[in-house]
């Protein structure tokens, strides 16, 4: 037999039996070097990542269970045995759970005995073609509904395993990917969602998210970080991006003359935002030429890559590296990668950002062109059936420009609509059981997806969202500004509750001896963002669920009552007065008075 092979195919099966007996004796971990006493140095895109594992190892750390995942099987290389495994209707272990996550599915069993596809979406702009597409691709494969997520994308839920390619296959028609949507990759870029029809904005943030996106999916070696990563760009326009929530950001700004570059915009960058984890990113001091952010953002990712925590899982976003290192380490490891240093502009001489307007993401405003409106349409913590889907997309493609482009808010603008057209786009919006009215409470609700599809969530955060915004709209009827109210479901912070004029994380309350449990949350006020970023503070501890609506409805109560008028908004007032001089006079609210 064996005279059947020739030379160089002899060589390379001794040298696949090797590499087999290499394995064999470092039980698996070794891959990627030579047998003991013959080390060799990693290469290949996933060297980068052996690497820092090996430090790890070597180091006397012991690699958290992802990582040994990742070292088994790459998720890119094990992709069809995964979908051979689907196809069958078989439920994925656990590692495999983590791998399908590169490819975009989220096993979320036992909330749901399916797969929940999150799919990219750059800067949030899809084309009414796209958007109509989604939703045939939810009814045919999915639950026949969909979320818009806190990141402007799109999620899909209830894909049997069976159909999870089919699905992928499908959004690959559509001109989509949902490539290293999830675990350890860096996920969809945002970008400010009025991009290039604002008036305010100082730069079209649109060419940086879609060249970002292409950048991080063709390059191998940017997929398994020590855990997730969020980049963010915001072109200083009326409607903000929550950069200050991304592991980096990058802001326009406008420098003024007398500073160490040439006056004009430019980029700053902001580093170590994580909500979730009490922290919002913080400016470096440095600026850059906006066509410089992909490189210097790389740079960024690959030092993180090399000293990022690979062993425990608490403790591996960026934030923790440069909690340990400080900033001036981390950026002058950055400057090394680089080759140069980086450009510094003092704080003095970068003229401040232009207000935000918390409204501008529902109803009509007028574009920089002339004649032109976006409209932003109010959706019910994000969801919309496919059959709304295939009806807004009708009313981009006939009234606006056939784009529809989904916010930080957990819903979308059309644009391009012509003055003609607007009471039409109202009208046709409302007859799909939608709106674009803005309104106090429900213009500003963000929930996750909550204990009905999430096993990490202690409470079902989208229902109770609901009846918080009935209760308000029943018992406040004075609340004549936006307030923005966060109900997140556990320590993700997914809905980002820290940065929420009030917000809700989701915890289970003892209600007995026996330590019987029911679905509440602890609360929290007076976080910010924009102009005015800020972490909340938390006031309540452990409130059941059916409590809070007349918790909210108190402290909205009190707000009303002591504000200096309409222009001081919620989170002025709580700096103004304090968290806890709110809670006191929350607690002094007939509502809550009478449930005590």
């Amino acid at each position: 037999m064996a005279d059947e092979f020739n030379a160089e195919q002899k060589r390379y099966l001794e040298g696949f039996a090797s590499g087999i007996a290499a394995a064999r004796m470092t039980g698996g971990l070794a891959l990627g070097q030579a047998p003991a006493g013959a080390p060799a140095e990693p290469t290949g895109p996933d060297a980068i990542h052996i690497k820092a594992q090996d430090r790890t190892v070597k180091e006397g750390g012991k690699l958290c269970e992802q990582e040994k995942w990742k070292r088994a099987e790459n998720p890119f290389d094990g992709h069809n045995r995964l979908k051979a495994e689907a196809a069958t209707g078989k439920q994925p272990k656990p590692e495999d759970n983590f791998r399908w996550r590169y490819h975009g599915m989220f096993w979320v069993a036992p909330t749901q005995t399916s797969y929940m596809c999150r799919i990219r979406v750059p800067n949030g702009i899809l084309q009414h073609w796209q958007f109509a597409g989604l939703a045939d691709l939810a009814d045919a494969h999915g639950g026949g509904y969909s979320h818009v997520t806190t990141r402007a994308g799109l999620q899909v839920r209830e894909i049997a395993p069976e159909h999870a390619q089919p699905f992928l296959d499908g959004l690959i028609d559509l001109g989509l990917t949902a490539q290293g949507a999830g675990a350890d990759n860096i996920r969809n870029v945002t970008g400010s969602p009025a991009a290039g029809i604002d008036a305010q904005e100082l730069l079209d943030t649109r060419p940086l998210t879609k060249s970002w996106h292409n950048w991080i999916l063709n390059d191998r070696s940017l997929y398994g970080l020590p855990r997730k990563f969020n980049v963010s760009f915001d072109g200083g326009g009326v409607m903000p991006a929550l950069e200050e929530t991304n592991d980096i950001g990058f802001q326009a700004i406008q420098v003024l003359e007398g500073a160490a570059v040439a006056p004009g915009v430019w980029m700053r960058l902001v580093l170590g935002g994580i909500s979730g984890h009490k922290d919002l990113a913080r400016d470096t001091g440095i600026v850059l030429k906006p066509e410089d952010c992909n490189r210097v953002a790389d740079a960024i990712i690959r030092v993180f890559i090399e000293n990022g925590d690979r062993t425990n899982r608490n403790k591996a976003r960026m934030k923790y590296v440069l909690d340990a290192w400080g900033f001036d380490k981390y950026i002058a490891a950055v400057e090394e990668k680089l080759g140069r240093k980086l450009d510094r502009v003092d704080a003095a001489h970068v003229a401040p950002r232009k207000p935000t307007d918390r409204f501008s993401h529902v109803g009509v405003h007028a574009q920089v062109q002339p004649g032109l409106n976006w409209v932003g349409v109010v959706l019910p913590v994000g969801k919309m059936t496919t059959d709304q889907m295939r009806g807004l997309a009708k009313i981009a493609a006939e009234c606006g420009d056939g784009q529809i482009r989904m916010t930080v808010w957990q819903n979308f603008i059309f644009s391009g609509v012509p003055d003609a057209k607007v009471a039409e786009v109202e009208a046709r919006v409302l007859a799909l059981g939608l709106t674009v009215k803005a309104a106090g409470i429900r213009s500003g609700l963000v929930a996750c997806t909550g204990a009905r599809g999430c096993k990490f969530a202690a409470s079902d955060t989208k229902g109770h969202a609901m009846i918080i915004a009935d209760h308000v709209e029943q018992t406040v009827p004075a609340l004549d500004v936006p307030v923005n109210v966060h109900l997140t479901g556990c320590h993700h912070s997914c809905a980002q509750h820290y940065i929420g004029d009030i917000g809700l994380i989701g915890a289970k309350v003892v209600v007995s001896e026996e330590g019987d449990t029911v679905e509440g949350y602890d609360v929290v006020v007076g976080g910010g963002f924009a102009e005015n970023p800020k972490i909340g503070t938390e006031i309540w501890k452990a409130v059941k669920a059916e409590d809070v609506p007349t918790r909210v409805e108190a402290l909205l109560n009190a707000y009303l009552a002591r504000r200096q008028g309409p222009e001081e908004s919620f989170q002025a007032f709580t700096a103004r007065t304090g968290p806890e001089a709110l809670r006191d006079a929350a607690e002094e609210q007939p509502a809550l008075k009478a449930a005590a």
